[in-house]
């Protein structure tokens, strides 16, 4: 059985999904004392939390003063968008591609998990739904049996930003986004690489429009449309 958290790794999933969801402001300054006050716990797992989420690049430490939450740039995050897309869609097909009866364990605590998403939606528990989806995909790409894959991608999850999830769970709209997390599964166990395919990379696309406040079906503008409006 997997252990339980520490009191760190807690308060790190608390603060990274804050970050991304935007409930903590980009450019805003948060001292390592209010944080541990706000969450009833003492200054040093709320500061090894915070050194934590640093290295992802999330916050960046502010000498005498706290950590300030970073601002990608939508350069920034189209990258890290597109970078998803080379690695998640082609390692999902081929995961649906290699089904194993081997899995099923597995995949049954991940169709669990996928519920948890869809609750968290329902509530509207925004940070809950972040870690939920977070910890969902890595321990499907874990199925691909490549360790640095999902390092990296873990990475680059914890750069994206989607601060349009409030605006999905206030029109009641973001449960339907949740419910991509059955589809995958299901193509998985289907042995269905292109259906796999292609809903990784739908569920990837939503991204842009969340972290730039959009609905999950919008389009966000493209950088190579950013740079031909600029020019």
């Amino acid at each position: 059985m997997a252990s339980q958290p520490s009191l760190r790794e807690q308060v790190t999933e608390v603060l990274r999904g804050s970050v991304i969801t935007g409930a903590m402001r980009p450019g805003e300054l948060y001292s390592v004392p209010a944080l541990a006050e706000k969450f009833g716990v003492s200054a040093t797992p709320v500061r090894e939390a915070m050194l934590d989420i640093a290295k992802e690049g999330l916050v960046e430490a502010v000498r005498n003063k706290g950590f300030r939450v970073t601002e990608p740039t939508d350069d920034e995050l189209d990258d890290v968008n597109d970078l998803r897309m080379l690695i998640e869609v082609p390692t999902c097909a081929r995961i649906a591609g290699g089904y194993s009866s081997a899995w099923d364990a597995e995949l049954d605590a991940l169709r669990a998990l996928a519920g948890q998403i869809v609750a968290h939606a329902g509530k509207c528990d925004l940070v809950a739904y972040v870690e939920a989806d977070r910890h969902f995909h890595l321990r499907l790409l874990a199925l691909a049996g490549n360790a640095e894959l999902v390092d990296v991608v873990g990475r680059l999850r914890a750069r994206s930003r989607l601060y349009g999830l409030e605006r999905l769970a206030q029109q009641g709209t973001l449960g339907r986004s949740a419910a991509e997390h059955f589809e995958l599964l299901d193509a998985v166990v289907a042995r269905d690489p292109a259906r796999a395919a292609d809903v990784m990379r739908r569920h990837i696309r939503h991204v842009r429009g969340l972290w730039a406040g959009r609905g999950a079906n919008d389009t966000a503008v493209t950088k190579p449309q950013r740079r031909s409006m600029r020019a």
